[in-house]
């Protein structure tokens, strides 16, 4: 799945927030929602320019992901893959994660570098937990491989404890994102699906009402951040392609000046 695919509409609330941004707003603390490893959370604190004593991070129950949010028990939480809930709204897409399969240290697959989806269809894998939307879970675990073989996602997914003692067990693989190798118990490990995109992450808050002036900036920070972050890595890339190219050209002047081809000259 491409940014372009993902449904998320910057909220004209964030533009009046941080417009009048005040001193005393940029003390309180922002209550921020993220579910298993911090590592993506952490990210998005340090592209938004704060420091972890800023938020309140509070794990959600992946089995129920948006309750707290909409209980307002939370100010913004981790989205990852496309939301689509009409009464929410999500930031510009902030980051991105691999695709990754978990499975047991004896599993057949374990001792790969990469694996394709369609071998994961030789698999068990997890039904979507909880209230979480099919929407989303499809997004994690395709019902279809794009060669048109179904998943069987068979395994009910009661909680993570379970669930990382089936997979620890080589009965069930478990298909993620990359940070879940934070949490990974001892006799699991996570392999990269190398024909799945990576997943979109984004913030997401109720749409309902403007967000309060501390958190507004919050969001709009975290966007700049991860632009400004995102061009950087593109400048840098650009960089490397022209050194690449300079050094190119400059064994091909070797070569043309040896007599030889510029595979002698590397």
């Amino acid at each position: 799945m491409s940014e372009s695919d993902v449904p998320v509409p910057p909220s004209a609330a964030i533009g009046r927030a941080g417009r009048h941004s005040s001193g005393a707003a940029a003390t309180r603390r922002v209550r921020f929602g993220y579910h298993g490893s911090t590592a993506v959370a952490d990210l998005i604190i340090r592209a938004a320019g704060r420091d972890t004593a800023d938020v309140d991070l509070i794990q959600y129950d992946v089995a129920d992901p948006f309750a707290e949010l909409r209980a307002g028990r939370l100010d913004v939480m981790i989205g990852k893959f496309a939301v689509r809930e009409p009464d929410l709204r999500c930031s510009t897409v902030l980051t991105s994660e691999p695709r990754v399969a978990a499975v047991s240290t004896a599993h057949p697959l374990a001792r790969r570098e990469t694996v394709s989806v369609e071998e994961i269809a030789d698999y068990e894998t997890f039904d979507r937990p909880g209230t979480l939307p099919g929407y989303i879970w499809d997004q994690v675990v395709p019902p279809v491989t794009p060669a048109g073989r179904g998943l069987r996602r068979v395994h009910p997914f009661l909680s993570p404890r379970q669930l990382m003692a089936l997979v620890a067990e080589g009965r069930a693989v478990h298909m993620s994102v990359g940070s879940i190798g934070d949490v990974t118990p001892p006799g699991v490990i996570v392999i990269p699906v190398h024909d799945l995109a990576p997943a979109p992450v984004c913030l997401v808050w109720r749409a309902e009402g403007q967000l309060p002036d501390h958190v507004g900036r919050f969001v709009a920070d975290a966007q700049a951040g991860a632009q400004a972050e995102a061009q950087a890595g593109a400048q840098a890339g650009a960089q490397a392609d022209v050194r690449a190219g300079v050094q190119a050209g400059a064994r091909c002047d070797a070569a043309a000046g040896s007599g030889t081809t510029p595979e002698a000259v590397r």
